[in-house]
C-alpha cells in the first residue's frame, strides 16, 4: 500500500508541475515526460493509482487528469473506470468545487460547461471524429458508452435544469456576467444532448428526461434553436423491430405532443397577429415544421391509435401547407407529397414541358406493411382536406415575377415562388402533388380544376392566372386519364368526369380572346384536354369546328393536329367535317396558302 501511495504522490506532484504555468518550461517538460511514461507503463498500475487520485483528498485538476483511462482495460475494468469518470463529472458539476489552478481553460470555461463538453465529445469522438475505426471496434466502444447512459443522461438533465434556472435567477438579479456563464453551460448541455440524439435509444432519452428538458427549452428564445436541433435529429429515428417497439412508440408520442404544442401556438399567433410576428419567429417555425415533417413521414404510426392526436397533427401540417410564408409551405410540402405518393399506385414517369416550365414526376409506392400503414393513414384524410390541398396548390403555381400588381394586391400577404432553386423545386413538387391527388381523388380534382378555370374565364381580375391554371389542368388531365385508369368498371364516375370536362370545354370554346398570347394559351388548353378527348371522342367535333377567326386559326389548327395524333382511329369520323370546312373556307377565299 505504501508503494501505491508513493507512486500516487509522485504522479500528483508531476500533474501539478505540468499544469503550473508559473513553473519553468524545463520543469513542465520533465513532468509531462514522466506522466507520459507512467501512462505508457503497466496499465494495472495506472488504474490502481488513478483510483487513488480521483478521491476528494486530491485537487480537482489531479482528479480530472486521472479520469482518462488506458486502451488495454478489460470490459469490467472499463465499466468501473467509466463509472468513476461519470461520478467525477457529477462532482465537477457541483458549484461547491473551485479550481486551484487558474489556467486559461479554467478561466474561460465553467465547471459544468466543461462537463457538458466532455459528455458531448465522448460520443462524437466515436461516431464522428474516428471514421477510421473498424466496425467491430466502433460497436464495442458504442456498446460501452450505451451501458453508461443511465449515469450520463440524468447528469445532462440535471445540468440543463439547474443552470437554466440559475440563468433566469441571475438575470433577474442583474448579475449578467453570471447569467451568461449559466447560459453557456445550458448551451453546452444542449449540444451534448444533440450528440446522443442520433443513436441513444429513444426510450432512454425519454426515461431520463432529455426529451422533456429539450422540449421545455423550445419556449426559451435563447435556447430554442439548439433545442430544435435535438428534435430534428430525433424525429426521423426509425422504429425498432424488436420488443422495445412499444417503448419507442410511447417515447415518440411524447415528441409528437411537444412539437404539436409548439406548432399549435405558432399557427394560432400567425393567423391572429401575422403583422406583429418577428422574422425570427418564422425561422423558428421552419425548424419546427421540418421536424414535424420528419416525424410524420417516419413515425406517424406512433399516434395511429389516438384519433384526436392524429387529426390534430394532420390539421397542423395542413396549416403549414396553407401558410402565407413560402418557407413554411415549402417545408411542409414533402410530407404531403410522401403521404399521397406512398398511398397511390405507381404512375408512369412523366416528363412534360409547357412554355418556360417543365415538370418531372416519378413516384414510388411503399411495399408490404409500410404501404398498408400509409393507406390506413390516408383514410383519415377526408375529401375536404384533399380539396384544400388542391386549392392551395393551384394558388402556389403563381410565379412572383409573372403576377400583375392588382393580382398581387388581391393575394394579400401570400408569398409566391420565384425563379430560384427552392422556387423551381417547389413548382415541380406541387405539380406532382396535383397529379397524385388527382389520381387518388379524380372527381374532386376534376371539379376543383374546372371550377377554378371557369372562374378565371369569367373574372377579368384573374386574367394573369390562366397560364398557371392551364398547367394545373394539364396535370390533372394527365393523372385522371392515364392509360392505367380503367373507367369502364365505374360508369358513374366516367359519366361525372365527362360532364365536368365537357362543361369546361364549352366554356373555353365560347371565349372571344383576341390577344395573340391568349389565343396561344387557348390552344394549350385544348392540347391539355387531349387525353380527355381520347376517352370521350364525341366531344372532338365541337373542338374542330371552333372559331374560324383568322387570329386563332393557326393555333387551333396546330391543336387539331396534336389531338388527331393522340386520338388516332377515334379521330377518323371527324375527318369529313374538317375537309368540308376547309373546302368552304377556300371557296370563300378565306383560306390562304403560301409557298
Amino acid at each position: 500500500m505504501e508503494d501505491s501511495n508513493s507512486i500516487a504522490s509522485n504522479v500528483a506532484r508531476a500533474i501539478v508541475a505540468a499544469l503550473d504555468w508559473s513553473s519553468s518550461p524545463d520543469s513542465r517538460k520533465a513532468a509531462s515526460a514522466y506522466l507520459d511514461s507512467f501512462k505508457a507503463g503497466d496499465i494495472h498500475v495506472f488504474v490502481s493509482t488513478s483510483f487513488l487520485l480521483v478521491k476528494k483528498d486530491w485537487s480537482l485538476e489531479i482528479r480530472i487528469w486521472c479520469g482518462y483511462g488506458g486502451e488495454e482495460l478489460s470490459s469490467t475494468e472499463r465499466q468501473n473506470f467509466a463509472n468513476v469518470a461519470v461520478d467525477l463529472m457529477s462532482e465537477i458539476a457541483s458549484p461547491c468545487e473551485e479550481w486551484a489552478l487558474k489556467s486559461q481553460a479554467a478561466a474561460l470555461v465553467a465547471e459544468a460547461e466543461l462537463v457538458s463538453m466532455m459528455l458531448r465529445w465522448l460520443p462524437e469522438d466515436i461516431t464522428v471524429h474516428n471514421e477510421d475505426l473498424e466496425g467491430d471496434r466502433r460497436r464495442f466502444l458504442l456498446r460501452g458508452l450505451t451501458q453508461s447512459l443511465p449515469e450520463i443522461l440524468p447528469l445532462l438533465y440535471t445540468i440543463l435544469e439547474r443552470h437554466f434556472g440559475a440563468a433566469l435567477s441571475e438575470a433577474g438579479r442583474q448579475q449578467l456576467d453570471l447569467a451568461k456563464q449559466h447560459v453557456a453551460t445550458v448551451t453546452a448541455a444542449l449540444n451534448a444532448a444533440n450528440a446522443y440524439a442520433e443513436w441513444a435509444p429513444i426510450p432512454d432519452l425519454a426515461k431520463y428526461g432529455i426529451i422533456h428538458g429539450c422540449g421545455f427549452l423550445l419556449s426559451s428564445p435563447d435556447f430554442r434553436l439548439h433545442a430544435c436541433e435535438f428534435f430534428k435529429l430525433v424525429s426521423p429515428r426509425k422504429r425498432p423491430t424488436d420488443a422495445s417497439s412499444s417503448e419507442f412508440d410511447s417515447a415518440m408520442g411524447i415528441v409528437f405532443q411537444i412539437l404539436m404544442k409548439v406548432s399549435g401556438e405558432f399557427l394560432h399567433r400567425s393567423m391572429t397577429y401575422n403583422g406583429a410576428i418577428e422574422e425570427s419567429e418564422f425561422e423558428f417555425a421552419e425548424y419546427i415544421c421540418e421536424s414535424m415533417v420528419s416525424l410524420g413521414s417516419t413515425n406517424l404510426q406512433c399516434i395511429m391509435g389516438d384519433s384526436s392526436a392524429l387529426s390534430l397533427y394532420i390539421q397542423q401540417m395542413l396549416g403549414y401547407f396553407q401558410h402565407f410564408k413560402f418557407g413554411l409551405h415549402f417545408q411542409s410540402l414533402p410530407f404531403w407529397l410522401a403521404l399521397v405518393r406512398d398511398s397511390t399506385p405507381k404512375p408512369k414517369s412523366i416528363i412534360h414541358a409547357t412554355g418556360e416550365n417543365s415538370a418531372v414526376s416519378s413516384s414510388s409506392s411503399g411495399s408490404g406493411q409500410a404501404e398498408h400503414e400509409k393507406r390506413k393513414i390516408l383514410n383519415v384524410v377526408n375529401d375536404d382536406i384533399f380539396a384544400v390541398i388542391l386549392d392551395t396548390s393551384f394558388i402556389r403555381l403563381l410565379k412572383r415575377e409573372k403576377v400583375l400588381a392588382e393580382t398581387a394586391l388581391s393575394l394579400g400577404a401570400l408569398e409566391l415562388w420565384s425563379d430560384d432553386f427552392e422556387g423551381r423545386e417547389n413548382l415541380v413538387n406541387i405539380l406532382e402533388l396535383i397529379r397524385l391527388v388527382a389520381s387518388e381523388k379524380p372527381l374532386i380534382a376534376a371539379a376543383k380544376v374546372s371550377e377554378r378555370n371557369v372562374a378565371i374565364i369569367k373574372d377579368r381580375l384573374l386574367a394573369p392566372m390562366p397560364l398557371s391554371m392551364q398547367l394545373a389542368l394539364e396535370n390533372v388531365i394527365i393523372a385522371v386519364f392515364d392509360d392505367s385508369n380503367e373507367f369502364g368498371s365505374n360508369s358513374e364516375m366516367q359519366l361525372m368526369l365527362g360532364r365536368i370536362f365537357e362543361g369546361l370545354l364549352q366554356q373555353l370554346l365560347l371565349l372571344k380572346w383576341t390577344d395573340p398570347l391568349l389565343v396561344e394559351l387557348l390552344g394549350r388548353y385544348l392540347d391539355a384536354l387531349g387525353p380527355f378527348l381520347k376517352f370521350f371522342p364525341d366531344a372532338v367535333g365541337s373542338v374542330i369546328t371552333t372559331s374560324s377567326a383568322r387570329h386563332a386559326r393557326l393555333q387551333i389548327c396546330t391543336s387539331i393536329i396534336r389531338i388527331a395524333k393522340l386520338l388516332t382511329k377515334a379521330f377518323l369520323p371527324h375527318m369529313k367535317g374538317i375537309a368540308e370546312t376547309m373546302a368552304r373556307l377556300q371557296r370563300e377565299e378565306r383560306l390562304l396558302f403560301r409557298a
